[in-house]
């Protein structure tokens, strides 16, 4: 196990949206761009001062020292993915969720509500979208990567916790989130992101509050 950092950490979660999908489009092709995105990813937590602490299959857990590198690291990530050439023009869509606090250090990595906590968030979300906890949006609101902006979610209902969580949206300009239906058979995957460039903020955000509620629903997971 890497060195960790403790005391108040930054905890990050990425999982990709519709891996099943995609390894039913590329076929071979898929242990590719899983490799790519791993690599691009890796290379984005390295240049943030990031701490890998594990990953499985097309998901990743890292932590920060601090918050501002953690959210740099995550507008990077969806910046990157989006501008990145994928084989048969597939779509790399990758959904994350941070979250601040003071998760306990054991041998085997971090353990506590605080992980949990920021698991949840991360699953709560769709791809290309980011998602923040309070503590974590307090420390970062007035030192955001340029080019990127908060949007209030309002509180909702996370799986297995007790109280709602209140959530907050790191958007990117000229990358903002634009709701549409998408009901595929054999998908639990309600709605998609689309890259845009068009539509209000009061109507992004109102997507976006429309797509975690719905990710809660349907409890899906990748």
């Amino acid at each position: 196990m890497p060195k960790l950092p403790t005391g108040t950490v930054t905890l990050l979660f990425t999982d990709m949206e519709g891996s099943t999908r995609l390894l039913q489009q590329l076929g071979e092709r898929y242990s590719d761009v899983l490799a790519d995105c791993r690599h691009l990813l890796r290379g984005i937590f390295q240049e943030h001062n990031g701490h890998e602490v594990d990953t499985q299959g097309d998901a990743f857990f890292v932590a920060f020292a601090r918050a501002t590198d953690a959210v740099a690291a995550a507008a990077a990530i969806e910046e990157v993915l989006a501008d990145h050439l994928w084989p048969e023009g597939a779509s790399v869509r990758v959904r994350i969720g941070l979250h601040t606090g003071e998760p306990a250090l054991t041998s085997d990595g971090y353990i506590g509500m605080d992980v949990h906590h920021a698991a949840r968030i991360m699953s709560a979300g769709h791809g290309r979208q980011i998602l923040l906890s309070p503590t974590t949006r307090q420390l970062v609101e007035y030192q955001l990567p340029a080019g990127t902006f908060l949007q209030d979610l309002g509180e909702h209902r996370l799986k297995d916790l007790q109280r709602p969580s209140h959530l907050f949206q790191l958007s990117l300009e000229g990358l903002p989130a634009r709701h549409s239906s998408q009901q595929s058979a054999g998908s639990t995957d309600a709605f998609h992101w689309t890259r845009e460039r068009s539509g209000s903020d009061h109507t992004v955000a109102a997507a976006a509050r429309c797509a975690v509620s719905d990710a809660q629903r349907t409890g899906r997971r990748g």
